[in-house]
């Protein structure tokens, strides 16, 4: 497929699929960084091409986002200091509030999941993982959290761990557990979430390699192997996943970036994704602006690096594939684009397709 850069304002692709439910792509940005908030974006089902279609600033900086696939809803954080989190009901145009945006007890949210009738969001600065209800439409609950759990502990990097910061909260395969990626602590926290008061409560703590400063990390679709991406050190680092007990095992670390010559840029990954099929597994990396990939040819608990392709821009905040593991999107940042690539279906090394100009993106979310 040939190269196909498409600006921001477009009304649609030529498949009519534009008001007719077709594949949705959406994308958080800074607004605080000259942003569009979230950018609604319409998805090519024979090319994988975006064509935004409308752009939103009801919450500020929503720069994590996540779709509810039983309600229809899409949720977004406001990472700012007073941290909040919105709900939008999708629309041919666009999207359109579901209510007033709800504090979330905990400054800067970084990221967000839904689990049964409770969203969940990762409070960055204050190192906290909140619980907030959800009524039957999708609502968030205008009281506020049921729960916030603040997290204890700090790491070697007194710059970036002088104390907790939950980068991550998302639910185990399951839907027993939640796990909470915290970077301050160099550690994962396995929770209960009480499905009767939403309140959440540590079940296991897994201590990782002191300063690496673990982001994100994402389970393999066997949900028994677990991936978990450092951003202070270029490395992941391979758990098994006990979904009876709750136990997460380290077992192995990989690197994510090759050693580079004097001079190189360094490394600082951001996200990470398994593919459907559990071939592969691809890391964005920012400062080397490049997508990792890794086969699990040799099984799920040993990722072997075989390549890197640039990121198609600079700080790749975010990375997703869509519905059908063929195409991954990154989400560059700093040149403010969403490059999308076909993944080779025998090496799963991506190769870049197009892009879209989307000021300050930070993530990318499909329904």
């Amino acid at each position: 497929m040939g190269d196909a850069d498409s600006g921001v304002g477009g009304t649609g692709g030529t498949d009519g699929t534009v008001h007719g439910g077709g594949l949705r792509a959406w994308i958080g940005s800074f607004t605080s960084g000259g942003g569009r908030g979230i950018t609604t974006a319409t998805v090519d089902p024979g090319t994988g091409a975006l064509t935004a279609l409308s752009a939103t600033k009801a919450v500020a900086d929503p720069s994590y986002l996540a779709h509810d696939r039983r309600t229809g809803v899409l949720y977004a954080v406001s990472e700012t200091e007073r941290g909040a989190v919105g709900a939008f009901r999708p629309t041919a145009e666009g999207l359109a509030a579901l209510g007033a945006a709800v504090r979330v007890g905990g400054s800067g949210p970084t990221h967000l999941s839904v689990a049964g009738r409770r969203l969940l969001t990762a409070n960055y600065t204050s190192g906290s993982v909140s619980s907030l209800p959800l009524a039957a439409d999708g609502a968030i609950g205008a009281d506020g959290p049921a729960s916030v759990l603040a997290h204890h502990g700090s790491g070697p990097d007194a710059g970036r761990q002088e104390g907790p910061h939950a980068h991550q909260v998302l639910p185990d395969p399951g839907g027993r557990w939640v796990l909470s990626v915290d970077l301050g602590t160099d550690s994962v926290r396995v929770c209960v979430l009480d499905p009767a008061t939403g309140a959440l409560r540590v079940h296991a703590e897994t201590v990782l390699r002191a300063g690496t400063g673990p982001r994100h990390l994402a389970f393999h679709p066997s949900g028994e192997v677990v991936y978990v991406l450092h951003e202070l050190d270029p490395q992941l680092t391979v758990c098994r996943w006990n979904a009876e007990s709750g136990e997460l095992e380290p077992v192995a670390e990989v690197p994510v970036a090759p050693k580079g010559a004097p001079g190189a840029p360094e490394a600082y990954p951001s996200a990470i994704v398994a593919s459907p099929d559990g071939r592969f597994v691809w890391a964005a990396v920012r400062g080397a602006d490049t997508i990792a990939t890794f086969s699990l040819a040799a099984g799920a608990e040993k990722p072997q690096l075989t390549g890197a392709v640039p990121c198609g821009g600079t700080w790749p905040r975010d990375l997703a594939a869509d519905p059908s593991g063929r195409r991954l999107y990154a989400a560059n940042e700093r040149s403010g684009d969403v490059t999308w690539f076909d993944v080779d279906p025998r090496t799963g090394q991506p190769r870049r397709a197009g892009s879209l100009a989307v000021p300050a993106a930070t993530c990318v979310v499909f329904g």
